[in-house]
């Protein structure tokens, strides 16, 4: 178990919570990490039993114990992890949007639509050239001519381009396009999947699975993680449930969840979540206030035409709308 301190915690505070680690039995490491005291017990059952730990005067968190313990534990990493894709930052405390249509359609399309998501304050774009659809019959999207208008459209807006990768024997030529790669739900436990785009160097955002518990979650993040690529980001973007009000079920409780048990920025996606254009801002609003890392966001210029998922695409404008909000959100959170 791991045992966060508050920055301002006492030394006495420290002692008292090292002090009842060790009478029962625990051996106790106590580090500075990051400017926090950081209290590490022994793996033993009851010292997650017993407590409450967090209640203690001066803590700040507490890590529970994880059988056999995991790379992207906070076991094995106190601190939270960044991840940097260019420019960007996930997880330093600020809100990363990746804005942009669900599928590259055209030239025009994807230009225009980068042109005002960057123009609304977006930081990174998203675009897909290879598309897994329920039918076989359904737009499968532009495949390698679409990667090269996800390259173009980085050079002329100087936005981070993700996009997803369906295939292991697609992961090279991807990755040559785009500055970060992503596995959606239908892949999350592609684990030949999982392991090459963790072998290929570029940062990976893992979407949760639509029947996948947090621990599943977890697991395929320590796959990617297990081959040397650090640089995960977790998206959570709705579970299948037994209500067809919405496309999916966002578990907005996962967002905490997840960040308790691992080092790792999460994000959401209340498009593919909601699968409605009307409630991707409630959504998204949610995610800002529960302390998500980042969102992502289907825009389309067009979205009565949009090929892949048009009901969920925002105009630009309303898109534009959205980030005004999110900011207000944020700061008030801040304040």
């Amino acid at each position: 178990m791991i045992i966060v301190m508050h920055p301002d915690a006492s030394s006495e505070e420290i002692a008292k919570v090292v002090a009842r680690l060790q009478a029962l039995g625990a051996d106790v490491q106590v580090s500075t990490d990051s400017g926090r005291t950081v209290v590490k017990g022994t793996t033993e059952s009851r010292l997650n039993e017993e407590g409450p730990w967090a209640m203690l005067p001066g803590v700040d968190r507490v890590v529970p114990e994880v059988v056999g313990g995991r790379r992207v534990g906070r076991q094995h990493k106190p601190e939270d992890s960044v991840v940097e894709v260019g420019a960007v930052k996930i997880g330093d405390g600020s809100f990363t949007v990746v804005a942009g249509p669900c599928a590259v359609e055209s030239r025009d399309q994807l230009m225009s639509i980068a042109s005002a998501v960057k123009d609304a304050g977006a930081h990174m774009l998203r675009g897909d050239a290879f598309k897994p659809r329920t039918s076989p019959y359904s737009f499968q999207g532009m495949g390698k001519a679409g990667l090269e208008l996800l390259s173009e459209a980085q050079q002329a807006f100087g936005l981070p381009v993700v996009a997803e990768v369906l295939d292991p024997r697609d992961v090279d030529l991807v990755a040559s396009h785009v500055d970060m790669l992503r596995v959606g739900t239908r892949n999350m436990s592609n684990h030949a999947l999982l392991r090459e785009v963790g072998r290929s160097g570029r940062p990976v955002q893992l979407k949760r699975g639509r029947a996948s518990t947090i621990e599943e979650w977890i697991d395929a993040a320590e796959y990617v993680v297990n081959e040397g690529n650090r640089h995960v980001v977790m998206v959570e973007r709705g579970v299948r449930g037994f209500d067809d009000s919405a496309r999916n079920t966002l578990d907005i409780t996962a967002v905490p969840v997840v960040k308790t048990l691992t080092h790792l920025p999460v994000m959401v996606d209340p498009s593919h979540a909601s699968g409605r254009k009307d409630l991707v801002a409630p959504l998204a609003l949610a995610a800002v206030a529960v302390g998500a890392d980042g969102i992502l966001i289907d825009v389309h210029d067009h979205p009565e035409r949009a090929l892949v998922d048009g009901p969920q695409a925002l105009r630009p404008s309303e898109f534009e709308i959205l980030m005004s909000q999110m900011i207000a959100v944020k700061a008030a959170i801040r304040s």
